[in-house]
């Protein structure tokens, strides 16, 4: 699956709200080594540069369009920065790590009862894990978006399609207490205004969750799945197509220290 980095940085505003408040929440120390697993276009790399002005950062992504997009960027341009296209699933530090971001990256990868452990192992004494991941399979958005793919000309096509499995805070903090010092875990819902009715909220998920199913399709079907998506949205999001709508999308945080 690719990305679209361009498609992606349409709600960099809203997108990187997130990421300060995760940042936030991480106790000050001395940041010596970094790393932003998933690190996009860039935007969430950003946000660590300026917690860690100290640090040796690399900005690690899987996809070529987002690091290229990633680099483009002023204030990436820096000899502290290094950049690495690599696949998180694989990812093992080159020196312990002191501070370990992950935005809205480790929901596309599976076994987080094994990775977590493994990312948290990266880390030097006292480092952090520090790792924001959307909840959000409940929302309208989400529901309607299954429920397209299964029914009429689309249920053979996505048949044996499925996302990596999400787990609640209570998982996280059970997995991760007996090997931290300190896990804190919360639960936030983003309320994002978007100019643009639903058609604002497509273009939101096409930067996004509906990337991997579009890509099991030709031009044509796309352009017919989004049709009936946007037609499939307007009963959650109703109203002009030129009114602002509220999209409400939770998102589970984890700060794990060793």
């Amino acid at each position: 699956m690719s990305w679209s980095a361009s498609q992606y940085v349409r709600f960099e505003d809203q997108r990187t709200r997130p990421v300060r408040d995760l940042l936030a929440a991480v106790a000050p120390r001395p940041v010596r080594h970094a790393t932003d697993l998933g690190c996009g276009p860039g935007n969430s790399t950003e946000v660590l540069l300026q917690r860690c002005p100290d640090s040796q950062v690399t900005a690690l992504d899987s996809d070529q369009d987002m690091l290229g997009q990633a680099r483009q960027r002023p204030r990436l341009n820096v000899p502290r920065v290094r950049f690495e296209q690599a696949d998180i699933a694989q990812w093992s530090a080159a020196q312990p790590q002191d501070l370990i971001l992950a935005n809205a990256s480790l929901q596309w990868v599976p076994t987080h009862e094994t990775l977590y452990p493994h990312l948290v192992a990266q880390l030097s004494e006292g480092g952090s894990l520090a790792v924001q991941t959307p909840d959000n399979l409940d929302e309208p958005a989400h529901r309607r978006l299954r429920e397209v793919a299964g029914s009429g000309e689309w249920a053979a096509t996505f048949a044996d399609f499925s996302l990596p499995p999400r787990h609640a805070a209570p998982f996280y903090f059970e997995l991760l207490a007996p090997l931290c010092e300190r896990v804190d875990v919360w639960r936030t819902t983003y309320h994002h205004p978007l100019a643009g009715g639903v058609d604002a909220v497509v273009e939101w998920f096409k930067g996004s969750a509906l990337r991997p199913y579009l890509a099991r399709l030709d031009p044509a079907g796309q352009t017919a799945f989004l049709a009936q998506y946007r037609e499939a949205l307007r009963a959650d999001y109703p109203g002009t197509d030129d009114a602002q709508v509220l999209l409400a999308f939770p998102r589970v945080f984890v700060v794990a220290t060793r």
